[in-house]
């Protein structure tokens, strides 16, 4: 079970959506209203997300105090709190700038810290997303993926053509997201390459790139410093030869030539042959011989692959269809929602790091 003090705040918006994403990786919440949070939000808001109570029913196995006054970070620094004890505890501060900034709250923060309560900090005292505290939370109680550091590529890439267009694809970089989003919930520390990906993932690395010659750059020097690396990304197959400084008019006579880029992948196996590695595979028809193939030309410990010629799975879409190959065995995955898709995957991938069967 994890308890949840909920503060009188802004940020008291958003507890239910904290309780919601917690319970959908698994866990029972009990919440708690601080005085003075219903002013800001009710009761009902937690009516399916969590067991609303004035003290936790049995020993939590985490502690969220989101958002966290100035009075909560000084009983919790002084041990006058007393469900917090020895407890993994996460603290996210909701506090005006004047207050943030106050010598002795900083000295309550730095106690805190000492005593490796995980405080979640924003600038000008906001209390950071709700995907941010989840995340710190499922990482602190450790899980399947406990202490494994994963890397994720996501988006599609952009290739010049001028200083306005650009040869691309349309992948929107949601399986992507949800695959980090779903490692990061099993408890791994997670970093996202993302190409050209609207909305960024909270809770870890984000590095954002636009071309394939940025995500080779980035893929290759960060790799080395994970164990496993899943390159969801769709990265271009091909770039232009050469790139106008300037828009290109509409009466100018224009042909492209388009360049075959490098293997990423292939690149990442060759210099990391310890790196567990999963590649992405989009065909149209049938994605399972070419995942097979492409499993046995890259290198790749798993290749998931999938039809992007079908309008319901795929490119933009909120569910998607893979086949799933591996050395250890192969798995279909029917549609479902990405998320779904995503732990399937990441269970294979988990199985697969221990040689478990799978198949």
């Amino acid at each position: 079970m994890i308890f949840l003090s909920v503060g009188p705040g802004p940020g008291a918006l958003l507890a239910p959506e904290i309780s919601r994403e917690l319970a959908e990786a698994g866990h029972q919440i009990e919440a708690s209203l601080e005085p003075g949070t219903k002013d800001f939000i009710g009761p009902s808001a937690f009516a399916e997300v969590a067991s609303l109570v004035d003290s936790p029913t049995e020993t939590p196995q985490a502690l969220i105090f989101a958002p966290a006054t100035s009075g909560t970070l000084a009983r919790l620094a002084h041990g006058l709190d007393p469900i917090a004890g020895r407890t993994p505890t996460v603290v996210a501060p909701e506090l005006d700038g004047a207050t943030a900034s106050h010598p002795a709250v900083r000295r309550n923060i730095e106690l805190l810290r000492r005593d490796n309560r995980i405080i979640l900090e924003r600038e000008l005292g906001r209390m950071v997303s709700a995907g941010e505290i989840v995340t710190r939370v499922l990482g602190r109680m450790g899980g399947v993926l406990g202490g494994l550091r994963v890397l994720v590529t996501a988006g599609g890439t952009r290739e010049p053509i001028d200083s306005v267009r650009f040869v691309g694809n349309r992948s929107s970089g949601k399986m992507g997201r949800a695959i980090a989003r779903e490692a990061r919930r099993l408890g791994a520390e997670v970093s996202i390459v993302a190409a050209n990906v609207d909305e960024i993932e909270p809770g870890g690395g984000w590095i954002a790139v636009e071309t394939f010659a940025e995500m080779r750059e980035e893929v290759l020097r960060r790799a080395g410093e994970f164990d496993a690396l899943i390159m969801a990304a769709a990265v271009s197959d091909f770039t232009p030869a050469s790139r106008q400084s300037n828009k290109i008019r509409r009466k100018d006579r224009l042909t492209i030539e388009l360049v075959e880029t490098a293997d990423i992948l292939k690149e990442v196996r060759d210099r990391n042959p310890d790196l567990f590695v999963v590649g992405f595979s989009a065909t149209h028809g049938d994605p399972a011989s070419e995942a097979r193939e492409k499993l046995r030309l890259k290198g790749a410990n798993l290749v998931v692959g999938n039809d992007i010629s079908r309008p319901d799975i795929g490119f933009g879409t909120e569910e998607n269809e893979v086949y799933i190959a591996g050395w250890g065995g192969e798995r279909f995955v029917r549609r479902a929602s990405k998320r779904e898709v995503a732990r399937t995957i990441l269970d294979v991938m988990q199985k697969e790091m221990g040689k478990e069967r799978w198949s």
